[in-house]
């Protein structure tokens, strides 16, 4: 594997020890207010959540947000709360700037509020009030209507002077929302990587989950192709509203010196790559963008939509797993990012390609089947893929 000139990483040895502090020294820490959070809190009436969300002084998608996951049956019971006057949770908001917001928690319930006073749905899925169920704010009895508006939603605020610095801020923010989103719907591995190691190499990541070869051969929806999309068929996608589309464009950067860097488990991993990758120079992450682009789109060209499918064995015999799996992923992408200088000779040969292709599965089922992620599979993974592809270069 070659790397690109400013890529390579390298691991920093830390050095565990423990603080002996007296209390005298522990209570000092705590009157000067070290790692104090300062905050207030506010109320906001429901009918004036839609000017909030729509008014530039709030920031609705910081980076540590998760993408939107709410369908309209779970916004309708929202509403169908605050009729009844269920006490809600408060909304956590940061102060970046004076009198400027970003949303650490509670996207899905003002974004549920706003688009329900602008009409955007119509209630559905109600069980204690059924016969509301097809009805838009505007269509509300009257009484109802006026009790809606009279609920407030709370917030409690981090106000801009908790952090002394740009950095402390950003640490702060995250330790904030790691810990408010301890309990509840629990966030996946890279909903927290996208959170806490947000920079310039996540947004490169986020960025490139939309290319359409990726999508296509890991069946998520294509935005471009109709923007209603956004909200339906790709916002209902499990890799899309998990980020795990994210990830799979990590994976193929981080795999590039899996050998040299990888301690631990996969996750911790990913984690490590992706904080330390942020601060890649520009050119590197140009150089990485044109390499994951030509090299998803080599293999699509040569495979099509079922690039990443292995061809297994069960009790009824051979057949296609009609779905893609990272350990066909993970291995091709690297093997053919690789060659990517002789794509026009593999893509030549696809037709051979894909002929010798099931063969090669059979032969090599036991370094693909199962969930074996040591290095020594994965370098066996590695091996038999590039073995592979040079036979037609």
């Amino acid at each position: 594997m070659t790397l690109f000139e400013g890529e390579e990483l390298e691991i920093a040895q830390e050095v565990q020890s423990v603080i002996n502090f007296s209390d005298e020294e522990i209570n000092k820490k705590y009157r000067d207010g070290e790692i104090r959070i300062v905050t207030e809190q506010a109320r906001y009436p429901l009918n004036t959540i839609s000017s909030m969300v729509h008014s530039n002084q709030y920031k609705l998608n910081p980076e540590y947000q998760r993408r939107h996951r709410w369908s309209n049956e779970k916004r309708s019971k929202l509403i169908e709360s605050l009729i009844m006057n269920v006490p809600l949770p408060p909304i956590f908001l940061y102060e970046f700037e004076y009198s400027n917001y970003e949303v650490m928690d509670g996207l899905q319930r003002l974004t549920a509020i706003s688009s329900f006073y602008d009409g955007d749905f119509a209630l559905e899925g109600l069980t204690k009030w059924p016969e509301l169920n097809g009805k838009t704010y505007k269509n509300l009895p009257k009484l109802v209507q006026q009790g809606v508006d009279r609920r407030y939603i709370s917030s409690i605020i981090l106000l801009h002077e908790t952090a002394k610095s740009k950095q402390e801020a950003e640490t702060l923010k995250q330790m904030v929302f790691d810990r408010i989103n301890s309990g509840g719907e629990l966030l996946t591995p890279q909903e927290k990587r996208n959170a806490n190691f947000d920079g310039r190499l996540n947004r490169l990541c986020i960025r490139l989950s939309s290319n359409k070869h990726l999508c296509s051969t890991w069946d998520i929806p294509q935005s471009e192709e109709n923007l209603d999309l956004i909200h339906s068929e790709r916002a209902g996608n499990k890799l899309f509203k998990t980020m795990g589309d994210v990830e799979l464009v990590l994976r193929f950067f981080a795999y590039r010196q899996r050998q040299s860097l990888q301690r631990g488990s996969l996750e911790s991993y990913l984690d490590f790559y992706l904080e330390k990758g942020n601060d890649f120079s520009d050119d590197v992450l140009a150089r990485l963008e044109t390499l994951f682009s030509d090299t998803i789109k080599l293999i699509h060209d040569i495979f099509g939509d079922a690039a990443f499918y292995l061809y297994r064995q069960r009790k009824t015999g051979w057949g296609w797993f009609e779905r893609p799996t990272t350990a066909i992923y993970d291995p091709m992408m690297v093997s053919l990012s690789n060659r990517i200088n002789h794509k026009e000779k593999l893509i030549d040969k696809k037709k051979e390609i894909q002929a010798e292709l099931i063969k090669f599965y059979m032969d090599n089922y036991d370094k693909f089947e199962g969930r074996n992620t040591n290095p020594s599979a994965l370098e066996d993974r590695d091996k038999k893929f590039s073995e592979f592809f040079d036979r037609f270069i």
